[in-house]
């Protein structure tokens, strides 16, 4: 067994677009594995494409090696060919071990947060929010900067931590009303238990500042620009203010200015939202360093007629543009792919995810049989699916609570996923995953308002299509392997651009959380000097 890191670098603009290069060179005979909807992995026939020493060499793999594909993980028995786009793919793919801060931050002192601030966190996003509120608050005090934004805010987590505990002035910014209602009642309670705690230490007076809320949809740079203008700390900094704005309106733009210095900070700022952070951030020179850490790049505007005045999330580089590459939804839906997350899945998990894929896949073949207009009409299918699997998860916890209850209910239904591996008869394992694929069926039909037609045989279609359901799983994990890849070219897309700028920035890209916690780990940080 081998693992394979990472040989690239990109502290250069010269060296990020060699890095581009050399991924746009290795893709291009890939793109029909990107490019692929496995819904239609039965119609299209998708695992043909793929070289058939590989799909033959990985069909008698062990589920757990399959699942460490994504990872980079090679066996020594595997075909030559298959090893080698293994270990190129990973020696391309940006490396994902945690950083050592310190190295990157001298004197970064990371805090651990008390209990009323972690209220509501969950253990991923507590570990998030306390390393990255060190890091905004130690690039904020490097730059000389007054004001931080959070761009994104969700329910306020980053900018109350910021607010609070580094006593740093934040406005928080997120497009949904309800977040701002909760970050507003969220920071109260938590004025209430510091001032608590000034009145009982009786250390006299001190200024808690509490974080700003401005509900707007983020939807251009202008947005975002008007919202560094908007004189938010005119008033005193330890009382509540919130502001809603319809970001659509032309005289949004027209507001006082603010002369306070910025810096621009997003955890997970969902899919364009991290590229305006950045332009807005080149554009606006009191903006004085910006922290990106972005996901859901299946939400990326794309524009494929390389335009250099477009303002769509990808492409944001010339590099880029120059080569001409557009990536296409599924590959960006790839790249949302999290190698740890395969990593970590139990080999149930995984064999359950693979049968799902399977049942997914071929309920595409009822449906092109049977129901062709559907597929013409309907083109959320995919997101359709997802629920389904969903619901059919959520019914195996029930038929599993049934079966070991004793109880005696036995409709179909309730059946599903109440035979677990434990079958030790293959045929016993066929019929029980044809029940499975059945229920499946008549919960995808009623979820798309379909009636079952009489002349719909589902076992045939089960049955012709059984044969290659050994393909799925192979086919996803090399798909998934990409995954990485294809998020290293979109964040070195981002960092390239901060390169091209001619002005004097300081750029990096780092992966700042454990990837076993939070697998997006990859933050853009760039500060003008």
């Amino acid at each position: 067994m081998t693992d394979i890191s990472c040989e690239y670098s990109c502290e250069t603009a010269a060296q990020t677009l060699e890095w581009i290069h050399a991924i746009i060179r290795f893709i291009e005979p890939y793109s029909s594995l990107m490019e692929a909807h496995v819904v239609n992995f039965f119609k299209d026939r998708l695992w043909e494409a793929v070289d058939k020493e590989w799909m033959d060499c990985l069909s008698q793999e062990s589920v757990e090696n399959l699942l460490l594909i994504p990872c980079g993980v090679i066996q020594d028995h595997w075909p030559a060919s298959l090893k080698r786009f293994l270990i190129t793919l990973k020696s391309l793919s940006y490396r994902r071990n945690q950083v050592d801060l310190q190295t990157k931050f001298p004197g970064l002192r990371v805090d651990s947060l008390n209990g009323v601030l972690i209220q509501g966190m969950n253990l991923k996003k507590r570990h998030e929010v306390e390393i990255l509120s060190a890091i905004v608050s130690f690039i904020t005090k490097s730059v000389g900067a007054q004001v931080i934004i959070d761009v994104g805010a969700g329910q306020g987590y980053l900018s109350q931590v910021l607010s609070f505990q580094y006593h740093h002035s934040v406005v928080s910014v997120d497009a949904s009303s309800h977040h701002g209602r909760i970050t507003d009642a969220r920071s109260e309670r938590i004025r209430k238990h510091y001032a608590a705690q000034i009145r009982k230490s009786g250390s006299g007076h001190m200024n808690l500042k509490i974080p700003k809320t401005v509900t707007c949809e983020v939807s251009s740079i202008n947005v975002l620009k008007s919202i560094c203008r908007m004189p938010l700390f005119k008033v005193e900094e330890d009382k509540l203010q919130r502001h809603e704005i319809d970001g659509r309106k032309p005289d949004f733009v027209s507001v006082a200015v603010d002369e306070s210095s910025f810096v621009l900070a997003g955890l997970h700022a969902c899919g364009d939202l991290s590229v305006t952070m950045i332009k807005t951030f080149v554009e606006l020179d009191n903006i004085k360093a910006v922290v990106s850490i972005g996901c859901c790049y299946n939400l990326l505007s794309e524009d494929k007629s390389m335009d250099a005045s477009s303002q769509s999330g990808f492409p944001m580089s010339s590099g880029i543009r120059s080569a001409g590459l557009s990536l296409g939804k599924c590959s960006r839906d790839l790249a949302c792919q999290s190698a740890e997350r395969w990593r970590n899945l139990k080999e149930d998990s995984g064999l359950h995810n693979f049968d799902l894929h399977a049942f997914r896949a071929a309920f595409q073949m009822v449906l092109h049989s049977h129901y062709p207009e559907v597929l013409v009409t309907c083109p959320s299918i995919g997101r359709q699916g997802k629920a389904v699997r969903r619901q059919q998860q959520r019914r195996i916890l029930h038929s599993s609570f049934n079966k070991n209850s004793g109880d005696g209910i036995g409709s179909k239904l309730d059946k599903f996923g109440s035979c677990d591996k434990s079958s030790t008869c293959e045929s016993a394992t066929c019929e029980t995953k044809f029940r499975h694929f059945e229920n499946f069926t008549l919960s995808g039909l009623q979820h798309l308002h379909l009636q079952l037609l009489q002349d719909t045989d589902i076992y045939e279609i089960w049955k012709e299509n059984e044969p290659f359901m050994e393909f799925i799983g192979p086919y996803w994990s090399l798909r998934a392997a990409m995954g990485s890849l294809l998020e290293t070219l979109i964040l070195l897309d981002r960092l390239l651009f901060l390169q091209e700028q001619g002005i004097a920035l300081k750029t990096f890209m780092l992966p700042l959380f454990d990837p076993s916690l939070s697998p997006r780990n990859l933050a853009i940080i760039a500060m003008k000097n």
